[in-house]
């Protein structure tokens, strides 16, 4: 079984950074692909950004592209979520999900408890 805890969230004005981390324990030795998700109040769940197992690919949400950026830490078992020139839409609760590098939730197995992501205007 894997365990995935997420960490970095916090309030931010817009125009700010901030850096969620995403740590998995248990599973397997080898890393699992992993996504960044995001759900807003009111909202269904959305695709972030994903990378391959040992970070070769990364996909985002058009949303995103060219303010976030995935990467993981192999060695630490860590995958990180930059997040440059937060925009008060990007509010939300960020999970890390490990499993595959869809952009839909269901194709994940594993998922963390979230971390609140506050960008204020």
């Amino acid at each position: 079984q894997v365990q995935l805890v997420e960490s970095g969230g916090g309030l931010v004005q817009a125009g700010g950074s901030l850096r969620l981390s995403c740590a998995a324990s248990g599973g397997t030795f080898s890393p699992y692909p992993t996504g960044w998700f995001r759900q807003a109040p009111g909202k269904e769940r959305e695709f972030v950004a994903s990378t391959t197992r040992y970070g070769a690919d990364t996909h985002y949400a058009a949303s995103v592209e060219g303010r976030f950026y995935i990467s993981r830490y192999i060695a630490k078992n860590l995958v990180y979520l930059q997040m440059n020139n937060l925009k008060p839409e990007d509010t939300a609760v960020y999970y890390c999900a490990a499993g595959d590098t869809s952009n839909e939730p269901r194709d994940y197995a594993y998922w963390g408890q979230g971390t609140q992501v506050t960008v204020s205007s």
